[in-house]
């Protein structure tokens, strides 16, 4: 199944978000540190309400360290970013694809970029909107990838 990475992340409640979309699949959620709060901080755990004992939570430390624990998972890692090459809804997932998306201010950083084998993006009608939320982009990214792998319950 699909992994979500989040590379980064800064707001509390988008995480949370994350979180219970995380929960309520059983999808692994990842978090690459630095994050812009602590994951005992109350508004992460009062957006994701009372579900994060639901919630197969990894946090790494750094990049590095989540490089080498991917290493050893294998699968691809797909960033979506807004400056991805193909439409999100025309990529072929894969069951053990890692979807990456970067932090709310910035996206994903370049080098992260650079190491992804494919680049996806959420097309946005209106070109005064630079972005979709973050936790709206993991569940379109999760739920696009759960549909063509046979995971809708």
């Amino acid at each position: 199944m699909p992994k979500v990475v989040l590379v980064h992340p800064l707001i509390p409640p988008n995480t949370g978000n994350v979180a219970r979309t995380c929960a309520a699949t059983q999808t692994e959620l990842h978090l690459v540190a630095p994050l812009g709060f602590e994951i005992s901080d109350r508004t992460v755990k009062r957006a994701g309400l009372d579900y994060w004992i639901y919630v197969n939570l990894h946090v790494h430390s750094c990049l590095d360290s989540f490089r080498l624990y991917h290493q050893q998972q294998g699968g691809r890692w797909i960033g979506f970013s807004t400056k991805g090459s193909k439409n999100y809804s025309h990529f072929q997932f894969q069951d053990n694809d890692w979807l990456l998306f970067g932090s709310e201010t910035e996206g994903l950083p370049p080098d992260v970029i650079a190491e992804c084998p494919a680049t996806v993006h959420i097309p946005i009608a209106e070109p005064g909107v630079r972005s979709l939320n973050l936790s709206v982009s993991a569940a379109i990214g999760l739920f696009e990838a759960r549909r063509q792998l046979g995971y809708l319950n």
